[in-house]
Protein backbone atom coordinates (compact mmCIF):
# COMPACT_ATOMS: atom_id res chain seq x y z
CA UNK A 1 0.00 0.00 0.00
CA UNK A 2 1.38 3.42 -1.03
CA UNK A 3 2.30 5.58 1.95
CA UNK A 4 0.61 8.99 2.13
CA UNK A 5 2.48 12.21 2.84
CA UNK A 6 1.27 15.79 3.14
CA UNK A 7 3.56 18.51 1.73
CA UNK A 8 2.96 22.08 2.91
CA UNK A 9 4.81 25.11 1.44
CA UNK A 10 3.69 28.52 0.25
CA UNK A 11 6.22 28.45 -2.63
CA UNK A 12 4.77 26.71 -5.68
CA UNK A 13 8.21 25.85 -7.13
CA UNK A 14 9.26 23.96 -3.98
CA UNK A 15 5.93 22.13 -3.91
CA UNK A 16 6.36 20.93 -7.50
CA UNK A 17 9.96 19.80 -7.06
CA UNK A 18 9.29 17.96 -3.81
CA UNK A 19 6.05 16.48 -5.20
CA UNK A 20 8.03 14.87 -8.06
CA UNK A 21 10.82 13.71 -5.76
CA UNK A 22 8.46 12.20 -3.18
CA UNK A 23 6.27 10.55 -5.83
CA UNK A 24 9.38 8.96 -7.38
CA UNK A 25 10.22 7.62 -3.92
CA UNK A 26 6.86 5.83 -3.81
CA UNK A 27 4.75 8.26 -1.78
CA UNK A 28 1.19 9.36 -2.53
CA UNK A 29 1.61 13.13 -2.17
CA UNK A 30 -1.00 15.67 -1.04
CA UNK A 31 0.01 19.33 -1.28
CA UNK A 32 -1.19 22.46 0.47
CA UNK A 33 -0.21 26.12 0.11
CA UNK A 34 -1.28 27.33 3.56
CA UNK A 35 -1.48 25.96 7.08
CA UNK A 36 -5.29 26.19 7.08
CA UNK A 37 -5.56 24.27 3.80
CA UNK A 38 -3.08 21.71 5.11
CA UNK A 39 -5.12 21.17 8.28
CA UNK A 40 -8.28 20.53 6.24
CA UNK A 41 -6.48 17.98 4.04
CA UNK A 42 -4.88 16.34 7.07
CA UNK A 43 -8.25 15.84 8.76
CA UNK A 44 -9.66 14.17 5.65
CA UNK A 45 -6.68 12.05 4.53
CA UNK A 46 -4.82 11.39 7.82
CA UNK A 47 -1.34 10.96 6.29
CA UNK A 48 1.20 9.45 8.72
CA UNK A 49 3.91 11.96 7.64
CA UNK A 50 3.66 15.74 7.18
CA UNK A 51 6.44 17.78 5.58
CA UNK A 52 5.89 21.48 6.23
CA UNK A 53 7.68 24.79 5.87
CA UNK A 54 8.16 26.72 9.12
CA UNK A 55 7.59 30.24 7.79
CA UNK A 56 4.26 30.67 6.01
CA UNK A 57 1.70 33.49 5.90
CA UNK A 58 -1.25 33.07 8.25
CA UNK A 59 -0.88 29.81 10.15
CA UNK A 60 2.85 29.12 10.26
CA UNK A 61 4.52 25.70 10.48
CA UNK A 62 4.91 25.76 14.29
CA UNK A 63 1.18 26.39 14.79
CA UNK A 64 0.31 23.70 12.23
CA UNK A 65 2.65 21.28 14.02
CA UNK A 66 0.92 21.95 17.36
CA UNK A 67 -2.58 21.46 15.94
CA UNK A 68 -1.61 18.23 14.18
CA UNK A 69 0.01 16.84 17.35
CA UNK A 70 -3.07 17.74 19.39
CA UNK A 71 -5.30 15.77 17.04
CA UNK A 72 -2.86 12.97 16.14
CA UNK A 73 0.18 12.61 18.46
CA UNK A 74 1.56 9.69 16.42
CA UNK A 75 1.81 11.68 13.16
CA UNK A 76 5.43 12.42 12.23
CA UNK A 77 6.04 16.05 11.23
CA UNK A 78 9.25 17.10 9.43
CA UNK A 79 9.98 20.83 9.40
CA UNK A 80 11.53 22.72 6.43
CA UNK A 81 13.52 25.77 7.42
CA UNK A 82 15.95 28.31 6.02
CA UNK A 83 19.49 28.73 7.32
CA UNK A 84 18.48 31.78 9.31
CA UNK A 85 15.58 30.06 11.03
CA UNK A 86 17.58 27.62 13.16
CA UNK A 87 16.04 28.95 16.38
CA UNK A 88 12.53 28.17 15.04
CA UNK A 89 13.68 24.72 13.96
CA UNK A 90 14.96 23.94 17.45
CA UNK A 91 11.72 25.29 18.92
CA UNK A 92 9.75 22.93 16.66
CA UNK A 93 11.60 19.98 18.17
CA UNK A 94 10.28 21.01 21.59
CA UNK A 95 6.78 20.58 20.15
CA UNK A 96 7.65 17.00 19.13
CA UNK A 97 8.65 17.56 15.49
CA UNK A 98 10.34 14.46 14.09
CA UNK A 99 13.20 16.28 12.40
CA UNK A 100 14.02 19.39 10.35
CA UNK A 101 15.79 19.92 7.03
CA UNK A 102 17.15 23.16 5.61
CA UNK A 103 16.65 24.87 2.27
CA UNK A 104 17.82 24.27 -0.38
CA UNK A 105 16.64 20.74 0.29
CA UNK A 106 19.25 18.04 -0.23
CA UNK A 107 17.87 14.70 -1.46
CA UNK A 108 20.07 12.75 0.95
CA UNK A 109 18.96 14.85 3.92
CA UNK A 110 15.31 14.42 2.92
CA UNK A 111 15.78 10.66 2.53
CA UNK A 112 17.37 10.39 6.00
CA UNK A 113 14.57 12.46 7.59
CA UNK A 114 11.88 10.33 5.91
CA UNK A 115 13.68 7.15 6.94
CA UNK A 116 13.84 8.35 10.54
CA UNK A 117 10.11 9.23 10.43
CA UNK A 118 9.23 5.76 9.11
CA UNK A 119 11.39 4.10 11.74
CA UNK A 120 9.48 5.99 14.44
CA UNK A 121 6.15 5.01 12.83
CA UNK A 122 7.23 1.34 12.74
CA UNK A 123 8.45 1.47 16.33
CA UNK A 124 5.22 3.07 17.57
CA UNK A 125 3.13 0.53 15.64
CA UNK A 126 5.05 -2.37 17.14
CA UNK A 127 4.85 -0.84 20.60
CA UNK A 128 1.09 -0.33 20.25
CA UNK A 129 0.62 -3.91 19.01
CA UNK A 130 2.79 -5.20 21.83
CA UNK A 131 0.80 -3.16 24.36
CA UNK A 132 -2.51 -4.39 22.95
CA UNK A 133 -1.25 -7.99 22.97
CA UNK A 134 0.01 -7.50 26.51
CA UNK A 135 -3.33 -6.06 27.63
CA UNK A 136 -5.14 -8.98 26.01
CA UNK A 137 -2.74 -11.40 27.68
CA UNK A 138 -3.33 -9.70 31.03
CA UNK A 139 -7.10 -9.93 30.53
CA UNK A 140 -6.85 -13.63 29.65
CA UNK A 141 -4.51 -14.39 32.56
CA UNK A 142 -6.69 -12.38 34.93
CA UNK A 143 -9.77 -14.30 33.82
CA UNK A 144 -7.96 -17.62 34.32
CA UNK A 145 -6.65 -16.46 37.69
CA UNK A 146 -10.13 -15.45 38.84
CA UNK A 147 -11.49 -18.82 37.71
CA UNK A 148 -8.64 -20.60 39.48
CA UNK A 149 -9.25 -18.59 42.65
CA UNK A 150 -12.95 -19.43 42.51
CA UNK A 151 -12.17 -23.10 42.12
CA UNK A 152 -9.63 -22.87 44.93
CA UNK A 153 -12.20 -21.16 47.15
CA UNK A 154 -14.77 -23.83 46.35
CA UNK A 155 -12.17 -26.53 47.00
CA UNK A 156 -11.14 -24.93 50.28
CA UNK A 157 -14.78 -24.60 51.36
CA UNK A 158 -15.58 -28.19 50.43
CA UNK A 159 -12.45 -29.48 52.17
CA UNK A 160 -13.19 -27.46 55.29
CA UNK A 161 -16.82 -28.51 55.31
CA UNK A 162 -15.85 -32.15 54.81
CA UNK A 163 -13.40 -31.91 57.71
CA UNK A 164 -16.01 -30.32 59.98
CA UNK A 165 -18.63 -32.94 59.05
CA UNK A 166 -16.05 -35.69 59.55
CA UNK A 167 -15.41 -34.43 63.09
CA UNK A 168 -19.13 -34.37 63.85
CA UNK A 169 -19.74 -37.83 62.38
CA UNK A 170 -16.81 -39.08 64.43
CA UNK A 171 -18.55 -37.75 67.53
CA UNK A 172 -21.83 -39.33 66.46
CA UNK A 173 -20.08 -42.67 65.87
CA UNK A 174 -18.45 -42.50 69.28
CA UNK A 175 -21.73 -41.63 70.95
CA UNK A 176 -23.49 -44.48 69.15
CA UNK A 177 -20.79 -46.91 70.26
CA UNK A 178 -21.04 -45.85 73.92
CA UNK A 179 -24.86 -45.94 73.75
CA UNK A 180 -24.83 -49.46 72.28
CA UNK A 181 -22.44 -50.62 74.98
CA UNK A 182 -24.75 -49.17 77.57
CA UNK A 183 -27.67 -51.10 76.08
CA UNK A 184 -25.67 -54.34 75.91
CA UNK A 185 -24.37 -54.06 79.45
CA UNK A 186 -27.46 -52.30 80.80
CA UNK A 187 -25.05 -49.67 82.12
CA UNK A 188 -26.86 -46.44 82.95
CA UNK A 189 -23.62 -44.42 82.98
CA UNK A 190 -22.74 -45.51 79.45
CA UNK A 191 -26.28 -44.82 78.30
CA UNK A 192 -26.19 -41.28 79.70
CA UNK A 193 -22.71 -40.54 78.31
CA UNK A 194 -23.58 -41.92 74.89
CA UNK A 195 -26.83 -39.97 74.77
CA UNK A 196 -25.05 -36.73 75.76
CA UNK A 197 -22.47 -37.30 73.02
CA UNK A 198 -25.20 -37.82 70.44
CA UNK A 199 -27.15 -34.72 71.52
CA UNK A 200 -24.03 -32.58 71.54
CA UNK A 201 -22.99 -33.57 68.04
CA UNK A 202 -26.52 -33.23 66.64
CA UNK A 203 -26.54 -29.67 68.05
CA UNK A 204 -23.16 -29.01 66.40
CA UNK A 205 -24.51 -30.26 63.08
CA UNK A 206 -27.59 -28.05 63.41
CA UNK A 207 -25.52 -24.99 64.34
CA UNK A 208 -23.10 -25.56 61.48
CA UNK A 209 -25.99 -25.77 59.00
CA UNK A 210 -27.45 -22.52 60.37
CA UNK A 211 -24.03 -20.84 60.26
CA UNK A 212 -23.51 -21.87 56.65
CA UNK A 213 -26.93 -20.54 55.69
CA UNK A 214 -26.26 -17.26 57.49
CA UNK A 215 -22.87 -16.90 55.81
CA UNK A 216 -24.17 -17.67 52.33
CA UNK A 217 -27.21 -15.42 52.64
CA UNK A 218 -26.77 -11.85 51.45
CA UNK A 219 -28.66 -9.62 53.82
CA UNK A 220 -28.59 -5.98 54.80
CA UNK A 221 -28.58 -5.28 58.55
CA UNK A 222 -32.06 -4.86 60.04
CA UNK A 223 -31.35 -1.51 61.67
CA UNK A 224 -33.12 -0.33 64.79
CA UNK A 225 -32.44 2.66 67.00
CA UNK A 226 -31.59 1.00 70.28
CA UNK A 227 -29.48 1.04 73.42
CA UNK A 228 -26.08 -0.52 72.51
CA UNK A 229 -25.88 -1.95 76.05
CA UNK A 230 -28.95 -4.13 75.44
CA UNK A 231 -27.48 -6.88 73.17
CA UNK A 232 -24.40 -6.96 75.43
CA UNK A 233 -26.49 -7.50 78.59
CA UNK A 234 -28.51 -10.21 76.83
CA UNK A 235 -25.30 -12.08 75.94
CA UNK A 236 -23.98 -11.82 79.50
CA UNK A 237 -27.27 -13.14 80.95
CA UNK A 238 -27.18 -16.01 78.47
CA UNK A 239 -23.56 -17.00 79.13
CA UNK A 240 -23.31 -16.56 82.94
CA UNK A 241 -24.40 -20.18 83.67
CA UNK A 242 -21.72 -21.57 81.32
CA UNK A 243 -19.07 -19.27 82.81
CA UNK A 244 -19.96 -20.26 86.40
CA UNK A 245 -20.02 -23.93 85.48
CA UNK A 246 -16.40 -23.61 84.32
CA UNK A 247 -15.25 -21.28 87.12
CA UNK A 248 -14.80 -18.32 84.75
CA UNK A 249 -15.54 -14.79 85.93
CA UNK A 250 -17.84 -13.04 83.43
CA UNK A 251 -18.31 -9.28 83.80
CA UNK A 252 -19.88 -6.43 81.88
CA UNK A 253 -18.67 -2.83 81.90
CA UNK A 254 -21.47 -0.83 80.31
CA UNK A 255 -21.91 2.90 79.88
CA UNK A 256 -25.51 3.82 80.62
CA UNK A 257 -24.89 7.38 79.36
CA UNK A 258 -24.38 6.16 75.79
CA UNK A 259 -27.03 7.46 73.35
CA UNK A 260 -29.11 5.09 71.28
CA UNK A 261 -27.49 4.07 67.99
CA UNK A 262 -28.64 2.51 64.74
CA UNK A 263 -27.64 -1.16 64.59
CA UNK A 264 -29.01 -4.63 63.88
CA UNK A 265 -29.59 -5.93 67.45
CA UNK A 266 -29.89 -9.58 66.36
CA UNK A 267 -26.69 -9.41 64.29
CA UNK A 268 -24.67 -7.66 67.01
CA UNK A 269 -26.04 -10.12 69.59
CA UNK A 270 -24.75 -12.95 67.41
CA UNK A 271 -21.30 -11.33 67.10
CA UNK A 272 -20.94 -10.69 70.84
CA UNK A 273 -22.20 -14.19 71.66
CA UNK A 274 -19.56 -15.72 69.37
CA UNK A 275 -16.78 -13.63 70.92
CA UNK A 276 -17.84 -14.21 74.54
CA UNK A 277 -18.23 -17.97 73.91
CA UNK A 278 -14.74 -18.12 72.41
CA UNK A 279 -13.34 -16.09 75.33
CA UNK A 280 -14.85 -18.44 77.90
CA UNK A 281 -13.53 -21.46 76.00
CA UNK A 282 -10.05 -19.87 75.96
CA UNK A 283 -10.20 -19.47 79.75
CA UNK A 284 -11.24 -23.05 80.53
CA UNK A 285 -8.36 -24.54 78.55
CA UNK A 286 -6.31 -25.71 81.53
CA UNK A 287 -3.31 -26.48 79.30
CA UNK A 288 -2.91 -22.76 78.66
CA UNK A 289 -3.60 -21.09 82.00
CA UNK A 290 -3.45 -22.00 85.68
CA UNK A 291 -5.17 -18.81 86.92
CA UNK A 292 -8.90 -18.25 87.24
CA UNK A 293 -10.36 -17.32 83.90
CA UNK A 294 -11.85 -13.87 83.47
CA UNK A 295 -13.89 -12.42 80.59
CA UNK A 296 -14.98 -8.78 80.39
CA UNK A 297 -17.45 -7.33 77.89
CA UNK A 298 -17.10 -3.56 77.57
CA UNK A 299 -19.37 -1.07 75.81
CA UNK A 300 -17.98 2.43 75.27
CA UNK A 301 -17.95 5.48 73.02
CA UNK A 302 -14.84 5.99 70.92
CA UNK A 303 -13.96 8.96 68.73
CA UNK A 304 -15.21 8.69 65.16
CA UNK A 305 -17.53 5.74 65.84
CA UNK A 306 -21.06 5.33 67.19
CA UNK A 307 -20.12 2.62 69.66
CA UNK A 308 -17.29 0.24 70.50
CA UNK A 309 -17.57 -3.26 71.99
CA UNK A 310 -14.60 -5.02 73.57
CA UNK A 311 -14.39 -8.67 74.62
CA UNK A 312 -11.29 -9.22 76.75
CA UNK A 313 -10.10 -12.48 78.31
CA UNK A 314 -7.05 -13.70 80.21
CA UNK A 315 -7.12 -17.10 78.55
CA UNK A 316 -4.61 -18.99 76.47
CA UNK A 317 -4.11 -16.32 73.78
CA UNK A 318 -2.96 -17.01 70.22
CA UNK A 319 0.37 -17.55 68.54
CA UNK A 320 1.33 -15.76 65.30
CA UNK A 321 0.25 -18.62 63.04
CA UNK A 322 -3.19 -18.76 64.64
CA UNK A 323 -3.64 -14.99 64.39
CA UNK A 324 -3.03 -15.10 60.65
CA UNK A 325 -5.75 -17.73 60.14
CA UNK A 326 -8.36 -16.53 62.62
CA UNK A 327 -10.96 -15.27 60.09
CA UNK A 328 -10.50 -18.09 57.56
CA UNK A 329 -13.24 -20.52 56.63
CA UNK A 330 -13.55 -23.53 58.94
CA UNK A 331 -10.44 -22.61 60.93
CA UNK A 332 -10.93 -23.36 64.61
CA UNK A 333 -8.67 -23.39 67.67
CA UNK A 334 -11.11 -25.76 69.41
CA UNK A 335 -10.17 -28.90 67.50
CA UNK A 336 -13.10 -31.27 67.02
CA UNK A 337 -15.31 -29.09 69.25
CA UNK A 338 -15.44 -26.18 66.79
CA UNK A 339 -16.68 -25.65 63.24
CA UNK A 340 -14.49 -22.64 62.42
CA UNK A 341 -17.50 -20.57 61.30
CA UNK A 342 -18.13 -18.31 64.30
CA UNK A 343 -15.49 -15.64 63.68
CA UNK A 344 -16.00 -15.80 59.94
CA UNK A 345 -19.71 -14.99 60.39
CA UNK A 346 -18.91 -12.35 63.01
CA UNK A 347 -16.66 -10.54 60.55
CA UNK A 348 -19.32 -10.81 57.82
CA UNK A 349 -21.94 -9.19 60.05
CA UNK A 350 -19.59 -6.36 61.03
CA UNK A 351 -18.65 -5.83 57.37
CA UNK A 352 -22.37 -5.60 56.55
CA UNK A 353 -22.61 -2.87 59.19
CA UNK A 354 -19.65 -1.12 57.47
CA UNK A 355 -17.90 -1.42 60.81
CA UNK A 356 -14.48 -2.67 61.86
CA UNK A 357 -13.30 -5.70 63.81
CA UNK A 358 -9.76 -6.18 65.08
CA UNK A 359 -7.94 -8.02 67.83
CA UNK A 360 -4.70 -8.27 69.73
CA UNK A 361 -3.54 -11.41 71.46
CA UNK A 362 -0.49 -12.80 73.21
CA UNK A 363 0.19 -16.47 73.73
CA UNK A 364 -0.42 -17.44 77.37
CA UNK A 365 -1.74 -14.00 78.38
CA UNK A 366 -5.08 -13.48 76.69
CA UNK A 367 -6.96 -11.86 73.83
CA UNK A 368 -8.95 -8.71 73.19
CA UNK A 369 -11.45 -8.39 70.33
CA UNK A 370 -12.72 -4.93 69.36
CA UNK A 371 -15.84 -4.17 67.32
CA UNK A 372 -16.56 -0.61 66.16
CA UNK A 373 -19.79 0.45 64.50
CA UNK A 374 -20.12 3.66 62.45
CA UNK A 375 -22.57 6.49 62.92
CA UNK A 376 -25.80 5.94 60.97
CA UNK A 377 -28.75 8.22 60.46
CA UNK A 378 -32.35 7.20 59.94
CA UNK A 379 -32.31 7.86 56.19
CA UNK A 380 -29.44 5.43 55.57
CA UNK A 381 -30.53 2.83 58.11
CA UNK A 382 -34.03 2.04 56.90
Amino acid sequence: MTQKILLVDDEEGIRKVLDISLSDSGFKVFTAETGKEALDIFRKMRPPIVLTDIKMPGMDGIELLQKIKQESPDTEVIMITGHGDMELAIRSLKFDATDFITKPINDDALEIALKRANEKITLKTRLREHTENLEQLVREKTKKLVEAERLAAVGQTVAGLAHAIKNITGGLTGGTFVLEKGLQLKNEKYLREGWDMLKGNVDRLKNMALDLLNYAKERAPDYHLCDPNRPAREVIDLMIPRARENDVSLEIESDESLPKVWLDPEGIHRCLLNLVTNAIDACINVDCTQRQGKVVLRILKTEGWAVEFQVVDNGCGMDEETKEKIFRRFFSTKGSRGTGLGLMITKKIIDEHEGAIEFDSEKGKGTRFIIRLPEKDQSTSI
